[in-house]
């Protein structure tokens, strides 16, 4: 790959690679392929890109806004841990919009939103199918947001998008707890939701959200231990 840091090449070429630097290593942090704590290196970047440092310096920004890499007293850089410290107020938020999404498609949704809502949750179904966990987390978010997009409120529909983004590594965890022996309990819930959903009952499909989240939030807290730290290897 040219080095794409080259004035000779377009714009849009340069910002495509900041753009392709930064998507990989954002889905390898939130997919815990590369570990909370782990160094981050411009050269080594560099090198496994076939790049000049500066693409890879401004898509390091990006993670760091973005929270997901911090930069250290010495100057050195790593990926953020997660901040467990403060997991009951994203669970707060998290329980609070599956909620509030899923009463508002029951209540504005429109006959075209059904059969896409439908198809996530085939997809979904397949990937417990499948045990294949980075599929589950990807289908699921698809799955939610697309309940949340039939609501018709995007305030909603972007903070929930990020709840769940910010949330795939903790998802990670989550599965990982059932050590790939997942129930039919999810599939299970979700076509519950719909149902819910597809008959505009708007305080059953609110009931079924806060449900549906609980129980992630009840067995996120079955990793830590009684001294407060994970249950389980990252």
């Amino acid at each position: 790959m040219p080095d794409i840091d080259n004035g000779s090449l377009p714009e849009r070429k340069r910002g495509s690679g900041v753009k392709m630097v930064y998507d990989l290593l954002r889905d390898e942090i939130l997919d815990l392929k590369l570990a909370p704590g782990s160094p981050i290196d411009e050269v080594q970047l560099a090198e496994r890109f076939k790049m000049s440092r500066t693409p890879i310096r401004e898509a390091l920004v990006r993670l760091a806004g973005d929270g997901l890499i911090e930069t250290l007293p010495n100057r050195s850089t790593m990926v953020s841990n997660i901040d467990f410290l403060n997991l009951s107020t994203f669970f707060d938020a998290l329980v609070l919009m599956y909620r509030v999404t899923t009463r508002l498609a029951a209540q504005n949704h429109r006959l075209e939103d059904l059969p896409s809502i439908r198809r996530f949750h085939e997809d979904y179904a397949a990937a417990i199918e499948a045990r294949d966990t980075l599929a589950m987390i990807a289908t699921n978010a698809a799955f939610h947001a697309a309940i949340a997009e039939a609501g018709r409120n995007p305030y909603f529909t972007g903070l929930f998008r990020r709840l769940l983004d910010e949330g795939r590594r903790i998802l990670r965890l989550y599965y990982q707890s059932y050590d790939e022996h997942f129930p039919q309990q999810f599939v299970d819930e979700h076509a519950e939701m719909i149902a819910a959903i597809e008959a505009r009952d708007v305080d059953e499909a609110d009931r079924l959200g806060k449900v549906h989240a609980e129980q992630i939030v009840a067995q996120v807290q079955k990793l830590f231990s009684r001294n407060g730290k994970l249950d389980i290897a990252l």
